[in-house]
Formats: structure tokens, sequence, C-alpha cells
């Protein structure tokens, strides 16, 4: 019972650590001001991974590959701490390039959670409170989402470009799973 105790709680750290990353590489895709509040929370809960590692990993213009690289690094802490935790044994060298894929189809698993959250949080806000202080960053986030669905679905009163986002990163979350399982079954 301790160990899915640890484990629950190891997913919940690394899945919101991940998240930051994530939102932390996209926010400097959208050139989100660094002032904004929630970027500099995320920027102060994730400086002292995405720093050390910027000055070997440097960010272009448009992708900040650093915080890319160190969402796969943190992926792939997790699953050797939870290899470690199921088995009490390190992985063995011969399965650490499965495992390194294996965390970036988890960095990705969390990217695809996140727009499935912001999408979410900003739909439900969007009938409950448009004027919310919040909207505008969610609109920042999901407009590079949102706007080339809405190029393809008719206009009218009932915007469902978020319902169609949300059914496409369901779709590639059930595709990264049954990839993952193919990978456990190598």
């Amino acid at each position: 019972m301790l160990g899915e105790i640890l484990r629950f709680l190891l997913e919940i750290v690394f899945t919101l650590f991940g998240a930051a990353l994530i939102a932390r590489a996209w926010m400097h895709a959208i050139r989100l001001h660094p002032f904004n509040p929630l970027a500099r929370v995320v920027y102060q809960g994730t400086n002292w991974l995405v720093l050390p590692l910027r000055k070997i990993i440097p960010a272009s213009n448009k992708i900040d590959w650093t915080s890319l690289v160190a969402t796969w690094l943190a992926a792939l802490i997790y699953l050797v701490l939870v290899w470690l935790l199921a088995l009490g044994a390190l992985i063995p060298a011969q399965l650490l390039p499965a495992a390194m894929i294996s965390a970036l189809l988890m960095a990705l698993k969390w990217a695809l959670n996140l727009v499935v959250w912001l999408t979410l949080i900003q739909a439900v806000l969007s009938w409950v409170n448009p004027l919310a202080p919040m909207m505008p960053l969610l609109q920042a986030l999901t407009a590079p989402l949102l706007d080339p669905i809405r190029r393809f679905l008719p206009r009218g009163a009932i915007d469902f470009s978020p319902l169609v986002l949300l059914i496409v990163a369901q779709v590639l979350l059930m595709i990264l799973a049954r990839v993952s399982y193919g990978m456990m079954g190598m």
C-alpha cells in the first residue's frame, strides 16, 4: 500500500511539474509577457531545472527547446522512479532506449492533458464568467489551437471549436496509450 501511495504522489508531482514545463514552452511560443502572474509562477517553479539546461540547450526564437528537453528529462526521471518503486532496481541498460521513448510519450501525454484542461477551463468560464480575469490568458494560450479549427467550422451562435479540440486531444491520448502498451509488449 505504501508503494501505491508513493507512486500516486510521484505521479501528481511529476505531472504538475511536466505541465508547468510544457506551459513554459507554450508561453514562449505565443510570446506571453514574462510579467504575467501565471508566467511568473511557472518560471519561478521551473527555473531551477531550465536555467542550468539553457547553458547547454538554448531556446530558439519560436521554440523553447530547453523547456521541452527539461520536460522529457522529468518524464524519464519519473519513469525511472516508478520502475525503482515497482521492482526495487534501476532500469537495466538494455531497456534504456525504450525508457527514453516512453519518456517522450509521457511528455506528449502531459502536453495533451494540458490542452484538455486549458480548453475545458476556458469553455466553462466562457459560459459562466466570460469576463473573468483569467480569460485573456486562456484565450491567448488556446487560440493557436482553436483558430485553425474555427476556419473549418461554420460560424454560428455557439463555438464548437473547443469541443472539436477536446475530441482530437482525447483521440490522440487514446493513440498514445495504444502505442505505449505496444511498447510494453516489446
